[in-house]
């Protein structure tokens, strides 16, 4: 394995895993009050355009990262909209 799949490697598991406090967040307060809707719509369907270019293109790296990366945003976007403000628990 060379220096630039090692990066690459990194890369997708540090910008992959950096959804995971987020959505763990929204879980556990029921409140999207502080994360933007259009940023989610805009990510997630970014993330999904890269899930189909690795698709297209036969890189499992780019297909692995992207359908993580997908899932967790994609995730955080339905309960943005589930959670919208308002509905917390934790409203004040």
């Amino acid at each position: 394995m060379d220096i630039a799949q090692v990066l690459g490697i990194v890369a997708a598991i540090m910008t992959t895993t950096a959804f995971v406090p987020q959505a763990v967040q929204i879980i556990r307060t029921k409140s999207t009050q502080d994360i933007s809707l259009g940023m989610y719509i805009i990510l997630t369907t970014g993330i999904l355009f890269w899930l189909i270019y690795g698709i297209l293109i036969r890189q499992p790296p780019i297909i692995f990262a992207n359908l993580v990366g997908f899932s967790l945003t994609f995730t955080i976007l339905i309960l943005k909209i589930k959670y919208r403000e308002g509905n917390g628990r934790n409203k004040n």
